[in-house]
């Protein structure tokens, strides 16, 4: 009764090839036993002895993460034939260019909702927020308590400056 030496139980690759999985088995530490598909998505798609010959090329420490992504593309051939992973990444982008407008336009609408906000609450001197620029909540041209010290009149605009562009052109006079 002859016994081997390598009781460990075979990778997914040897099980999937009916092979005899040996000590140095170059798939054994990628493909553990206990995934099997992973292997043979890979093996469908690009064949085991390509595999092989790609992992045999590749330095050690790089052959997990060539691994990953064989199995990765694998699965999404499987998924996509004609795109793989590539439709993926298309599909992707388009998610992120999407939701960058989305973004771009989320904060223009702040940046105008702040404007707005600060034009709000920025009044001019010794007037309330809440009255309109006239200095009186009704529009009046008369001296207001709510606004000591200033006079307007109901046509004064202070953003136009009145005709000559001076804001003392507005008829207002200080009492």
């Amino acid at each position: 009764m002859a016994s081997s030496s390598y009781s460990n139980p075979p990778c997914a690759a040897c099980k999937f090839l009916r092979r005899k999985c040996l000590p140095d088995c170059v798939f054994a530490p990628y493909f553990p036993p206990e995934e099997p598909q992973k292997f043979a998505n890979v093996h469908k798609i690009f064949g085991a002895s390509n595999v092989s010959k790609l992992l045999n090329e590749v330095l050690p420490h790089q052959r997990e993460d060539a691994v990953n992504s064989l199995a990765y593309e694998a699965e999404a051939r499987m998924k996509d034939p004609v795109y793989g992973c590539v439709g993926a990444i298309s599909v992707l982008q388009r998610q992120v260019i999407r939701l960058q407008k989305e973004l771009d336009a989320t904060n223009a609408d702040l940046m105008r909702h702040a404007c707005n906000e600060m034009a709000s609450n920025t009044a001019l001197p010794g007037t309330n927020p809440g009255q309109n620029y006239s200095g009186s909540p009704r529009g009046s041209s008369r001296y207001s308590e709510n606004n000591p010290g200033y006079y307007y009149p109901s046509n004064y605009n202070p953003w136009s400056g009145g005709p000559s562009g001076d804001h003392d052109q507005g008829g207002g006079s200080s009492v």
